[in-house]
């Protein structure tokens, strides 16, 4: 038997919807605390059965339900106590105070603390103390490792707008700590710097086969949004098709005002604390962006889809509105939700990422369904893949759609066609290899 509970231990027999609330209340104790699994209330042993299991459950739940993340600050262990097997749950004092149940918001009804032996609600006084006195780790209190840094980029978009940068410009745009050094926002939006946004193609809705991986970095993250921003207006393909109406209807892949709100929120709120930046990916069937951070402390996610603004990064915020990148707060998320909705979003223990699934072509009366052209047969259509192949072995399945006016899916279906005919075959990687037209 184990001794009795107390301000450091608590007993519980299995599992429960209460496993959060004593989490939460340790981490928000000054000493921090132990759980035990599989232990009555007055410490005699009861054990648990598929321990292994059970802890599993209970690391996902404790990521999963409770806020701010709470990485590193536990640990599970299973451990052996007369001859039965229990779980050590050790938890450690969080400098992010107050911690509280997803669900419930950094409210009296999610907020506990340590009192004696028991979990208690906090008071909303106490919940505001301890957030007015938590260790924010932002990109404005972080001193930035080099301090030789330039801003010319940064000065050409605002000129850009008619504005310009007078002399006290980095103390009027935040970029200097308390000591007057540059902090890590004012490294970000340097000319020079080593971070880079990835931008990834793929051949098919997998990540097995990268196309292309384009890297935007060492410069202002400005200059890395624009052009990411750039080379989606570029593949973001409009499709087109004549009606009986005057004008033409048109469609492009994802809907652009969409796209670009998802991707400069992305830049705007991804945690650069990390040292990571915003990645893109562009697959067959879909763009997927992903930004690194969750969301800020005592925001729901009910506020984020209703467009309610929490800028996680406050002066970078200031900076893309004097951009004119963002307009007020909250604005761009309310575009987003009239064409897509929660289902496109994924919030993941350290990431939030948006998939923006491609809008079919319209259906071609010049093409029937096997992607051919009407009144070309598929052998036709085959003997001139194999002629643009042998004009240019490099060129790519949708550089072929374009010149010889078969759909990619057409384009694709021939393709496999030949290489099971063992008249073509691939040397090399996708991304530098190119085809080889087979002799017989």
């Amino acid at each position: 038997m184990l001794t009795t509970e107390n301000n450091r231990n608590e007993y519980k027999r299995s599992i429960n919807d209460g496993l959060e609330k004593e989490v939460v209340a340790f981490l928000n104790y000054k000493e921090g605390g132990t759980i035990f699994i599989g232990v009555d209330n007055d410490g005699s042993v009861i054990g648990v059965e598929n321990c292994d299991e059970i802890q599993l459950k209970i690391k996902d739940r404790l990521i999963s339900n409770i806020s701010p993340n709470i990485m590193g600050l536990f640990d599970i262990v299973c451990e052996t106590i007369e001859d039965k097997q229990i779980i050590k749950i050790s938890l450690a004092s969080g400098s992010e105070k107050p911690y509280y149940i997803k669900n419930k918001g950094m409210s009296e009804s999610g907020c506990y603390i340590r009192i004696g032996s028991s979990a208690q609600p906090m008071t909303t006084h106490m919940i505001e103390d301890l957030f007015r006195k938590r260790v924010h780790n932002t990109i404005a209190d972080m001193t930035s490792r080099y301090q030789d840094l330039t801003f010319n980029q940064l000065r050409i978009y605002y000129e850009g707008q008619g504005k310009s940068l007078n002399d006290n410009f980095a103390r009027t745009l935040e970029l200097l700590t308390s000591e007057g050094k540059y902090n890590y926002l004012a490294y970000i939006l340097s000319d020079n710097n080593n971070l880079s946004v990835r931008y990834g193609e793929y051949w098919d809705e997998t990540k097995v086969k990268l196309r292309k991986l384009n890297e935007y970095g060492s410069c202002s993250i400005i200059k890395a949004l624009n052009s990411v921003l750039d080379k989606l207006n570029i593949v973001n393909d409009t499709f087109a098709r004549i009606t009986d109406a005057p004008e033409r209807e048109e469609r492009k892949l994802v809907n652009p005002v969409a796209l670009r709100e998802v991707i400069i929120n992305a830049f705007v709120h991804n945690d650069y604390t990390r040292g990571d930046t915003p990645i893109i990916e562009q697959f067959s069937d879909r763009f997927v962006i992903t930004s690194y951070g969750t969301l800020p402390a005592g925001l729901t996610q009910d506020d984020f889809f209703n467009g309610v603004s929490s800028p996680k990064n406050r002066e970078l915020m200031r900076i893309f509105k004097d951009l004119e990148l963002v307009e007020q707060l909250g604005s761009g998320m309310n575009r987003v939700m009239k064409v897509y909705d929660r289902s496109n979003f994924e919030f993941l223990d350290t990431a939030i990422r948006v998939t923006l699934p491609f809008n079919k072509e319209f259906d071609n009366p010049k093409e029937n369904s096997k992607g051919e052209s009407k009144g070309e047969s598929k052998g036709e259509s085959k003997v001139k893949i194999l002629n643009e192949l042998k004009n240019n072995p490099k060129i790519t399945i949708p550089e072929l759609a374009k010149s010889l006016g078969i759909s990619v899916g057409g384009i694709e279906k021939n393709m496999r066609l030949l290489k099971k005919e063992n008249k073509i075959r691939r040397i090399g990687s996708t991304k530098d290899g190119y085809w080889e037209v087979i002799k017989k």
